[in-house]
């Protein structure tokens, strides 16, 4: 079993170049998904067709906005590969699941279930017999965010990336299309 993350900045080709390893593999895909439209969010839905269009037509799609783990270890099976678009859209809808209004300033009383869940990711990667390919935002390159939910969101995700990384047995950096090699090496795309 190999794991494997790609990070990268917002259209740096990270979903592309997960996308091509999975094609390339010759096996069986499960992309697991954890955006979710929201009424009224055309940008969103756009999104979401723009990567569905580049998808071939017999992966299988399995939606998991909160509950990643489960899907993993149930989509994780050998001489199958799982590609989990993205970690970081997973992060948020984790963050904001227990609907509690946030403070502009102060500290952030994260929901109990980002742990749990978070916890539940790391020990489901340790253990699946399948590959998976999982694919994050790099969000911490930037300047400190306004706002306490935006630095606290901007903190978990490097926890998450790290842990993440640590588990993994590749992990690439995309910019610009380009993958920089982490750990590891990628198999040919």
């Amino acid at each position: 079993m190999a794991t494997t993350l790609i990070l990268g900045g917002a259209r740096s080709g990270k979903s592309a170049l997960a996308e091509r390893l999975a094609l390339a593999s010759g096996r069986d895909i499960a992309v697991i998904v954890t955006a979710t439209r929201h009424p009224g969010d055309a940008e969103m839905a756009a999104r979401i067709a723009h990567h569905r269009a580049r998808r071939p037509a017999g992966w299988t799609t399995v939606e998991a906005p909160l509950a990643l783990a489960d899907a993993i270890r149930r989509e994780a099976t050998p001489g199958r590969l799982v590609l989990v678009d993205c970690l970081t859209v997973w992060l948020a809808n984790l963050l904001f699941s227990d609907g509690a209004e946030h403070p502009e300033t102060g500290v952030i009383a994260l929901p109990a279930r980002l742990a749990v869940e978070r916890d539940a990711l790391l020990a489901a990667l340790a253990e699946v017999p399948g590959d998976v390919v999982l694919v994050a935002n790099e969000v911490g390159l930037g300047i400190v965010p306004l706002g306490a939910i935006n630095r606290a969101f901007v903190d978990e995700a490097g926890r998450l990336n790290q842990a993440v990384a640590a588990l993994c047995d590749n992990a690439a950096f995309v910019a610009a299309g380009l993958p920089l090699m982490l750990k590891g090496a990628l198999p040919p795309a």
